[in-house]
Parts: C-alpha cells; structure tokens; sequence
C-alpha cells in the first residue's frame, strides 16, 4: 500500500571525476505497496522499450554506514562534535554545504589510510550484487547520486564489487582535493547551499533521456534512498523506494507522500520486474510511463509550508519546483525503474 495525505599531482593530490514533523492535518495510512502482492517473477524475458533512469544514495542506501562519519569520527571532528553539526542543518542555523566544509576540513588523514577504515566499517547491502547484475544483464544504467566525494565512492565501490563490475556504476557527487598530508577539501558540484543539488542532476538526466528519445516518450525515474537529505532528488522521481525504518520512510508517511519500502536491494529488483511488465503490457513504452508522477502541485505545497526548508536546510525555491496543473496521483500500481536506456 502507498502513503497518500489527507488534505575526492605533485604537491597535492586531486581526485577528480571524468526535527520530525507531527504530520498533523493527515492521516497516516498505510499506502505502501506491499511486498507479498509482487507476482514472483525468476527474471526471465523482463524487456522495455522504454528509457529507464536508475538513481540510488549511497551512504545509508547501497552501504548501511556513512562513509563520511566513519572518517570524521576516527580521523576528524569526531563523534560528539559531528552530532552537533549534524544538528545545526537539521535545524536549519547551518547550509548543509558550510556544516559539510567544517566536517572534512576537520580531517587529518591520507586517503590510503582513511580508506582502509571504511573498508573495515563499511557493510553493504546483501542484495546489491545480484541488483547490480540484474542491472547489467539488461544494460540498465544505474546512477549514484549523493552528496559525498566521488573519489570516495569510487574507491569503496572497485573495492566491494571490483574495477570491472564497479565501472558499470555512473557517479553523481562532488569532487574533492586531498593532500598528501591528509587535508581533504571538498570540490563542489553545484554552487549552493547544497554543494550538490541532486534534484537538478536528475532533471539534466531526465531532460537528456528525453531529448535522445527517438519517439519523443518520457523516460521512467526511479529513486532509491534513505533519508530526508535525499528529498531533493525523491521529488523528481516517478517511483520512490525508501529504506524501512529510516528517516526518509518517516517523512514519506508523516507527509503522505507516495512510496514504496525497501529492506534490500532484493524487495527493489522484484518490484522494477512487476513495473517493467507493467508498463509494457500497458504503454508500449511510448508517451508517459504508467507511473508517471505529476508530483508539482504536491511538492509545491510542501515547500510552501516551510517543512523542506527546515528539514536540514533543504530549500525547495518554487523555481527550482515544476509546477503542473494536474493533481497528485497516489500510485495504485508499483511504480516503474530509472536510466538511460534503451531494450
């Protein structure tokens, strides 16, 4: 069921890349789509003309740490005083880009040494292998889009899944400089107030998808996460998964906004095969995808009220919001997978 409401030469190194709501005024119901409803399906012929776009968070999402806090906890600001940071964007005193620039200008480590940390501490999820093949298998372009440093994740990933399966994985982060002696400075991609603005990522995605379309339809967007720093990019997707039990889940359901849970990558892979079908059985893969999520007016409201702006700082300017005319649509269906491409 789904959640609706009611109303990182020389001298230096450079790694470059190629407060809860109350959720008064709804009612919580439980909207998710649940998983036992999911015709099982052993991955057979599940083909689509359409072009899919997959976008995933990393730290909390495909990794069950956060590769920042492992290092700003051993080698940086540490655990106490990184909490409080950690406050200062979710009440809104600090910009989610100035509170990062304290967090990994407070470190005091080579990157070798840094990493081998993460690779003793880092935990990935059960499922993502055999999702990351399934993905391969069918020539799905999967995207990681976070707010941490690529040369970081580049690292982690090559080191988990390997060079030759990692290279399949398109990274979508900030760069960073990082000096022999252990001074990290981040490179920002964008130049806001969240050093990264994965909401207009994925909107340059989407619009190039759309463009290179050779029948003019519109791709499908998936987005996986796991917490409230990923709004910016939940907004621009057409199907929403949200890790169980964590922060971005809550808010899906104090907010009404439609999703679907995720405790693996496994529940995911299942739920893309039924959309896949789906939207083939129903489309043809042309025009808009069964899925297709006006969400505007909805994501408009929101903003409007002030609850993106106080929930770590995440501003949602109304120009930065597309607005539609046509009203929410809680999905009676589980909605569809993202990335570029073509079956």
């Amino acid at each position: 069921m789904l959640f609706t409401p009611e109303p990182m030469a020389g001298n230096k190194t450079y790694l470059g890349q190629n407060g809860s709501t109350s959720g008064r005024g709804f009612i919580k119901q439980d909207l998710r789509v649940p998983l036992s409803s999911i015709s099982n399906d052993n991955g057979d012929n599940t083909a689509s003309k359409r072009d899919i776009m997959i976008f995933s968070d990393f730290d909390g999402t495909i990794f069950m740490q956060d590769t920042g806090h492992i290092l700003f906890d051993s080698h940086g600001c540490g655990v106490q005083r990184r909490e409080e940071l950690d406050e200062e964007i979710k009440t809104g005193v600090r910009s989610f880009r100035d509170v990062s620039e304290e967090m990994w200008g407070s470190l005091n480590v080579p990157f070798a040494d840094g990493f081998e940390i993460m690779k003793s501490s880092l935990e990935i999820d059960p499922a993502f292998r055999d999702f990351h093949e399934f993905c391969i298998e069918r020539s799905i372009p999967f995207h990681i889009i976070s707010a941490g440093l690529r040369p970081v994740l580049r690292a982690v990933l090559d080191e988990f899944l390997g060079p030759k399966q990692s290279q399949h994985i398109d990274i979508i982060a900030n760069d960073a400089s990082i000096t022999p002696d252990g001074q990290w400075k981040p490179i920002w991609l964008h130049d806001t107030p969240l050093g990264h603005d994965k909401a207009a990522s994925i909107k340059e995605y989407r619009s190039t998808a759309s463009t290179e379309s050779e029948d003019g339809s519109c791709p499908l967007v998936v987005f996986i996460g796991d917490g409230v720093s990923d709004l910016p990019a939940a907004r621009e997707a057409d199907v929403l998964f949200a890790r169980k039990g964590l922060r971005l889940e809550e808010f899906c359901i104090e907010n009404g906004i439609p999703y679907i849970p995720f405790s693996t990558f496994a529940d995911i892979q299942r739920e893309i095969r039924k959309i896949i079908r789906d939207d083939q059985k129903n489309t043809k893969g042309h025009g808009k995808p069964v899925q297709y999520n006006p969400r505007a007016n909805f994501w408009r409201q929101l903003s409007n009220k002030g609850t993106l702006e106080t929930l770590g700082s995440l501003a949602l300017s109304r120009d930065n919001v597309n607005i539609s005319s046509k009203p929410l649509m809680a999905y009676t269906t589980a909605p569809s997978s993202v990335s570029l491409v073509h079956y």
